[in-house]
């Protein structure tokens, strides 16, 4: 069936919400479910492999990229069996092509005698490369590497001692890519652990087109005299990260909720480790269930050679072109080399449907300035204006809204800034009128009248996404639904609780929640 025909947005459409009056602080939000994608192998999304089990001919398949290679590769009983050379020496293997934005897998399944297992990015064009590698002593692993090899000089060289309680046998080596920095973990037991990190613009800028074009990823092995080892495959993959956070709903341009093959469609941070280093992912949901699933990653061209991993994003699709617009947050806020520049909002704009896999979409600032955030953003066509909810950046993030005859160009302010710290804006439809809401770090999700941000009560919510020890700026991500689900309204939100072990300043929150909400008697 045609997707134009398909395709469902939920506006003021639930039975109990299609009074002309609901009053959205009378709505008593209560948790269901809750949990958090930390490098779930089961929502990621292939992008290359070596995988013993299933290759026929290794030099054909993944071929030998050392001009003169110290190891002797054999496939053996479904995994890849390595055997230094009489003098010992090093070995390339091809794995596939280099996303910058990837995730990358080792698995190291046993080792003997002294050496290194890693994964290396290498660009065929000046020798420049990242490598990653688990170094090992007397078939124990002892400390992790991460070398950067620019202009044909060593730039960067970082070791990391292993975790005390590492198992000897059948650990994952992984480096979670940003373009901009890594982050390596070591995977033993199912449970990652951080061991270390590094941030390399300065010196090599993967965001750069032309040159992660010509980059390849390959498994790097360097094996002293008589010794041995044993892979289990190499994988690259876009992946959900250690926590996500920023949850919006993609909508209409009115603002109403994409209800799509029975699941709504949400933009989700992806999270890395602080600035600049998360990324924009596309999530989906059925939500009559808690069956969150990871469907892509979005990065963003502002036609000058970068693709920048901005987020915050809030996408819709415009009923008359068919186009997919929105705006975004430039929190990358890095230019070519590294090099700083200020974060502002872009317009951003795609013919090809990006809720899946890896997309690209173009981006140009919308013209307002200063560090705001966090755009949410709806057509009113009683005003005949477009209308968009920032947190505006002053002392503190507070939320504003603006208008304009355009969706990409020409804001003006039309209500706030409000008084009190705001985060996660959102415009939603109860019954038949618009409402903001926001988070804020005192433990309270507002809610306020449209467009003149009046007070309009708080959001009533049993088992909030905080506590005493957790941080409470939260999205609070309001949905109505139609008849026939289990609640009229969903909340989908998330905590800010780090992934341990991330250098300060970090943003690696968080687990995301699902909310149930009823109004009183129904």
């Amino acid at each position: 069936m045609n997707f134009f025909r398909t395709v469902l947005f939920v506006s003021c459409c639930a039975s109990i919400a299609s009074a002309d009056e609901v009053r959205p602080d009378e709505i008593q939000f209560r948790r269901q479910a809750v949990t958090r994608m930390v490098f779930d192998a089961g929502q990621n999304i292939p992008l290359a492999s070596l995988r013993p089990a299933q290759v026929v001919d290794l030099d054909l398949m993944h071929p030998e990229l050392q001009p003169t290679p110290g190891v002797v590769w054999s496939l053996k009983d479904g995994s890849l069996s390595g055997e230094a050379k009489e003098a010992g020496g090093a070995s390339l293997r091809w794995v596939g092509g280099f996303n910058p934005f990837a995730t990358h897998d080792l698995v190291i399944q046993h080792a003997e005698g002294d050496g290194s297992a890693g994964l290396s990015f290498l660009d065929s064009k000046d020798g420049n490369s990242l490598t990653a590698s688990l170094r090992f002593k007397d078939g124990k692993p002892a400390m992790i590497r991460w070398q950067v090899i620019a202009g044909g000089k060593q730039v960067v060289e970082k070791e990391w001692p292993v975790p005390a309680g590492t198992a000897t046998k059948d650990l994952t080596l992984r480096a979670q890519m940003s373009a901009v920095g890594v982050n390596l973990l070591l995977e033993s037991s199912g449970r990652s652990v951080l061991v270390g990190f590094s941030d390399f613009a300065k010196h090599l800028d993967l965001r750069e087109r032309e040159r992660f074009q010509r980059m390849d990823f390959a498994v790097a092995t360097e094996l002293k005299p008589g010794a041995t080892i044993l892979l289990g495959g190499a994988s690259s993959y876009l992946s959900p990260g250690s926590g996500q956070a920023d949850i919006r709903a993609i909508t209409d341009e009115e603002g109403a909720p994409l209800l799509d093959e029975g699941r709504l469609w949400f933009t989700i941070t992806v999270r890395g480790r602080g600035l600049p280093h998360p990324l924009q992912g596309v999530f989906s949901l059925n939500p009559s269930v808690f069956d969150l699933r990871f469907e892509g990653i979005i990065v963003f061209d502002m036609a000058d050679g970068l693709l920048r991993n901005e987020l915050a994003s809030h996408l819709f699709r415009d009923s008359k072109s068919g186009e997919w617009r929105g705006w975004t947050t430039g929190f990358s806020a890095l230019g070519g080399a590294g090099t700083a520049e200020g974060k502002t909002i872009l317009a951003v704009t795609s013919a090809r449907d990006p809720r899946r896999g890896f997309s690209i979409m173009q981006a140009r600032p919308i013209g307002l300035d200063g560090a705001h955030e966090d755009p949410h953003g709806v057509y009113d066509k009683e005003a005949g204006k477009w209308r968009l909810l920032l947190c505006e950046h002053g002392k503190t993030y507070r939320a504003g809204m603006w208008e304009s005859d355009h969706w990409d160009r020409g804001f003006t302010r039309l209500a706030g800034p409000v008084e009190m710290d705001s985060t996660g804006t959102l415009i939603q439809k109860f019954g038949d009128q618009r409402f903001a809401l926001f988070g804020s770090a005192d433990r309270k999700i507002y809610l306020r009248t449209y467009p003149d941000l009046k007070p309009a009560g708080e959001l009533k919510v049993t088992l909030p996404p905080w506590n005493d020890e957790n941080g409470t700026r939260i999205w609070p991500n309001v949905i109505p639904l139609p008849a026939g689900y289990p609640a009229p309204y969903i909340a989908l939100m998330m905590d800010r609780a780090n992934f341990p072990g991330m250098p300060k300043p970090n943003w690696t929150y968080g687990a995301l929640y699902l909310y149930h909400g009823h109004l009183p008697g129904k």
